[in-house]
């Protein structure tokens, strides 16, 4: 029979680095979700004027006035601002998943 050991640190601290980085990639597809809503959904001009297509539809394209009241430098700040998530996420995840291969290689020496 053989009995359970306790969790090494370095075990824990690398599921608590994979949580931090699965959370930051979450936080990311969060923006990217908004981001895709922002797209496929119609909206109405700030100055209360006429109802606006989706910005992804062919329709779009001939409302001049609808062109011009899209906030595009905002819609790209959102999809910039999902990046250092992404990335940051990834990089933790990754780390993690490395150290967890370590702490159970070097847990399975011991035994």
């Amino acid at each position: 029979m053989t009995s359970a050991a306790p969790e090494s640190a370095l075990l824990t601290r690398a599921r608590r680095t994979q949580g931090w980085g699965l959370g930051l990639l979450t936080v990311a597809a969060l923006l990217w979700v908004w981001f895709a809503v922002l797209l496929l959904t119609p909206y109405e001009q700030e100055d209360g004027g006429s109802a606006c297509p989706p910005l992804l539809t062919s329709e779009y394209v001939h409302h001049d006035d609808c062109v011009e009241a899209r906030d595009w430098p905002g819609l790209l700040a959102l999809l910039g601002g999902s990046v250092p998530f992404a990335a940051a996420g990834a990089a933790l995840y990754a780390a993690g998943a490395v150290t967890q291969r370590v702490a159970e290689h070097l847990g399975g020496k011991d035994g």
